[in-house]
């Protein structure tokens, strides 16, 4: 399973606010070839560390591809500077955030390092992945989505956001 995490908390130029920029993102994706096989629903957050920006919304989304994890985070990140993402400070707000949580339950220090090594203590991450992966089960730790959930330190700062049609 290739897992991945999206994020933003600016507005995009060509595309407006993040949910409809991580929306776009997702077709992006698959105008690459990388097939989209499930997303998360939409979650408002916090930013982390606490800071006076926006909120972000976040989702998580399931792909297949012959990419492996390094070609594949070449395809992202051209996708994230596409939205008009600037790489610049750590936790900056931000357009377009793309990261890859998860390859096939690759485990490398190299780039990309995999699993995601900053995923097991952020409720922004964990809680769209068990939308979209409930039995997942961290590749280094062995803890299932539900137990990283359950201790995630910042679960307060997440809220699902309602579908457009009101679902």
């Amino acid at each position: 399973m290739i897992l991945i995490a999206l994020g933003a908390n600016l507005p995009s130029e060509k595309h407006g606010p993040p949910r409809e920029t991580l929306a776009a993102a997702l077709l992006a994706i698959e105008e690459a070839g990388i097939t989209v096989t499930a997303f998360s629903r939409w979650y408002a957050t916090v930013p982390v560390p606490a800071s006076d920006q926006p909120d972000f919304v976040n989702i998580v989304a399931s792909l297949d591809t012959q990419l492996e994890p390094g070609p594949l985070m070449t395809v992202l990140h051209g996708i994230e500077h596409a939205f008009g993402r600037a790489r610049g400070e750590p936790n900056a707000a931000r357009v377009l955030d793309v990261d890859l949580l998860d390859h096939n339950g690759t485990i490398s220090t190299d780039w990309p390092v995999l699993p995601h090594p900053r995923m097991e203590g952020r409720a922004f991450v964990l809680v769209p992945l068990r939308d979209v992966a409930p039995d997942w089960r961290h590749p280094v730790s062995g803890r299932s989505v539900s137990e990283l959930v359950r201790d995630a330190p910042d679960l307060a700062g997440i809220r699902a956001l309602m579908e457009a049609d009101g679902a």
